[in-house]
Formats: structure tokens, C-alpha cells, sequence
């Protein structure tokens, strides 16, 4: 049989992967710090939740390539509580954002065409630019009191086959929200080189201090597309509920050939639209626990690295993840594994377009006493590891 050269994939089981499936198999214990599924983490979802998934109108068959109208309204309201308009018309229903990106990639990119990807960002879109025949290009974020774009850098970045830039709002592990003048600087680059924005909000719900502004609110002149959905909104991964929102020149046309794309594959099912309306209007219950989660585990984190002169946690704004700048002394990669051996599961910072030593990445959902146990280790770990194997 012959295969295609887009799933030409190396599936071999890293040998990370491989020490921690040992670890797991052999019952001893693990301070996951790597935690991203809600629904693993302890936290308290509302008892009639599911209920929702017995609407009688989902006894219908309706296809809607859009989703249903009541459906989409649903997402219109949640972004009237941010202070934004957005018709129902606007907005089409995927069951991931996944989905959403391989949709918009099929209608912005032919195939060969690049997408810039900024760096580092959460390492999903490689299979997804595979299977749709696109090329992702890496472009710069730079860290100096805190994260921001380096401008010339996304400049040279973009060739002539380039289509469109994706963005997540905040970015995905740095915590870093897009600021007005990163906006118009990425503006001005879709102006002059007529790009697509592809906005990704799925944490915009969890940011620290005031609530930031949608990207649907803005930059009306450049076609953008926002994505999101209820695996982070609602704390609901598994009910594959998501949607894109196209706002900007052209977003009309864009919608249609959009409804064609959803019309062939027909994807969201009857009972999640019709549950969408409820899990979004109740999404505050997990939204309190998880900014209540985070915050503790942040305060702890802070609290704990106060004692390691060495270690350092970057700034972040919002979002799950904490980024630790670490000294450089071996491959991050061995440093994950060493601290595998103490009992503690961490994220390398290459994991998400990082240098390959320097860099930790920790998830703020883990349970509170399972997060300060794993963070003890971490700090005992780097504190006591001697400088003697430099890495260069």
C-alpha cells in the first residue's frame, strides 16, 4: 500500500514519553505538572450539566452548514458580555478549534501557501498544516518585561506565498496578550501584503487583572478571523464545541465559501448546539474554580521561587501556563527526565519552539496540594543540580 507524503509522521514513542508510561505503569507517584484537561483536575461541574444534551429538537435532523440559528445566537450573547457585536450571521460552528483552523487554512491557502506561526506557541498546528498541504513559518516573539512580537522580525518572515498570520489571544504557554500596537503592527503587515489574521481566543476568559478585549472588536480594514470554543470557555474539551467568527473586508464572501466548506462535512451534532446556549450562559461556575486554581498555584509558585536566585518566572497575563527560565546547563529534555525520576512531570520549553535548554513550562490547573508537592521538587531539583555538565 502506499501512503501520502503529508502522513509521512514519525509515531515513535519519545523516549520521554516512554519513561513516563513506565512511571505511570509501575504505580509510582507523579506531580503532574503538564495538567490540561479540566475535567481531570478536580473540579466541580454542575450536577444537571448533562441535561442539557436532552433537547427534544435534536430529534430533528436540521443541517445547518452554519449551526443552528439558536446556537449561534448563544455565541453572539457571550460576546455582548465582552462588549462586542457579532451577528449570528458572522459566526460558523466547528467541533474544534481544530477544525476551525483546518477550515480556514483550506480557504485562505493553496496548497504550498505558508501561514506564520509566532514562537513559541503551543505545538498544534504542524499536523494540521501537514494534512492541509500548508507551510507553517515560524515568527518571533522576544521577551523584555514580558512577551511582545519583534515587528521586523514578523516582516521578514513574510514571503509571497504567505496567507495569513495566526495569533492566540493570549498566547499559549507565554500568558502574553496581544497589545493595541502589536495589533496594528500585524495590521499593517496583512494590509500590505494582503493577509488574513486568524485569532486564536480560547483562554481570553482567563486573564489576570481587567478583562481584554476581543480581537471581533477591532481592526475592522483586515479580514480576521477569531476561533473559540467551550474546551476552555466552559471547561468542556469533550463536548467538541467551538466556532469561527469573520469580521473585517470580505467577510461576507468569506462566510459563504466557509458555509461550503462546513455544508460537505456536516460535523456538529444536534445535541452539543443544542446544549451550546445553556453551557455557555452557566460557564461562570468553572470559570470562578479554574481563576481561583491558578491564582493559588501562581501565589505558591512565586512563593516557593523566592528562595531559587537562579530561577526565574517570566511575566504572564493570562491563561494556564507558567514559564520558567531556568539556568542552561543541560538539555531541558534531560532536566524533564531527571525530574521524572523524583516524581515530577513538567513540560520542556522546546515543547513549544523554545531552545532546547533554558526553559520549563508548568500547568497552573494541577490540584493545589499536588501542584505545591511537584513545585518542591522542581525547586529542589535546580537548586542542588550541580553546574559541572555546561551545555552549549
Amino acid at each position: 500500500m502506499r501512503f501520502s507524503r503529508r502522513t509521512e509522521w514519525n509515531t515513535e514513542e519519545s523516549e520521554l514519553a516512554r519513561a513516563h508510561r513506565h512511571r505511570l505503569q509501575s504505580g509510582l507517584p507523579i506531580a503532574d505538572l503538564t495538567a490540561s484537561n479540566p475535567t481531570r483536575c478536580g473540579f466541580a461541574y454542575p450536577p444537571g450539566l448533562l441535561a442539557a444534551l436532552a433537547d427534544e429538537r435534536a430529534l430533528d435532523y436540521d443541517p445547518q452548514p452554519r449551526g443552528m440559528l439558536f446556537a449561534r445566537e448563544a455565541v453572539s450573547r457571550y460576546y455582548a458580555d465582552h462588549g462586542v457585536m457579532v451577528a449570528p450571521e458572522q459566526v460558523i460552528l466547528t467541533t474544534s478549534t481544530s477544525e476551525a483552523y483546518s477550515f480556514l487554512f483550506r480557504l485562505l491557502c493553496d496548497p504550498g501557501s505558508e501561514v506564520l506561526i509566532p514562537q513559541p506557541g503551543y505545538p498544534l498546528f504542524d499536523f494540521l498544516a501537514d494534512l492541509d498541504d500548508v507551510h507553517l513559518k515560524s515568527a518571533p516573539l522576544v521577551y523584555d518585561h514580558g512577551w511582545q512580537i519583534d515587528p521586523e522580525g514578523f516582516r521578514r518572515a513574510v514571503t509571497p506565498q504567505t496567507r495569513a498570520i495566526v495569533f492566540v489571544h493570549p498566547n499559549n504557554p507565554t500568558g502574553h496578550f496581544t497589545k493595541r500596537w502589536e495589533a496594528e503592527a500585524l495590521a499593517e503587515l496583512c494590509r500590505e501584503h494582503n493577509l488574513a489574521l486568524i485569532v486564536d481566543e480560547v483562554f481570553l476568559d482567563y486573564g489576570f487583572g481587567h478583562a481584554p478585549e476581543s480581537f471581533a472588536a477591532g481592526l475592522q480594514d483586515v479580514p480576521v478571523f477569531v476561533v473559540s470554543g467551550l474546551s476552555k470557555i466552559a471547561g468542556l474539551p469533550q463536548m467538541k464545541a467551538a466556532w469561527i467568527v469573520a469580521t473585517g473586508p470580505d467577510s461576507a464572501l468569506a462566510l459563504e465559501r466557509l458555509e461550503v466548506i462546513a455544508d460537505t462535512f456536516l460535523s456538529m451534532n444536534a445535541p452539543v448546539q443544542c446544549a451550546l446556549p445553556s453551557w455557555l450562559e452557566g460557564r461562570e461556575t468553572i470559570q470562578k474554580q479554574i481563576r481561583e486554581r491558578v491564582a493559588a498555584n501562581l501565589a505558591d509558585l512565586d512563593r516557593q521561587l523566592a528562595k531559587h536566585a537562579t530561577v526565574r518566572r517570566l511575566d504572564t497575563e493570562g491563561g494556564w501556563y507558567a514559564v520558567l527560565r531556568i539556568p542552561a546547563l543541560q538539555p531541558d529534555e534531560q532536566t524533564v527526565m531527571d525530574l521524572l525520576e523524583q516524581g515530577v512531570w513538567v513540560h520542556p520549553g522546546y515543547f513549544f519552539g523554545m531552545k532546547e535548554a533554558g526553559w520549563l513550562v508548568l500547568s497552573l490547573l494541577t490540584p493545589e496540594r499536588e501542584f505545591c508537592t511537584g513545585v518542591t521538587a522542581v525547586v529542589a531539583y535546580l537548586g542542588t543540580h550541580p553546574a559541572s555538565n555546561n551545555f552549549a
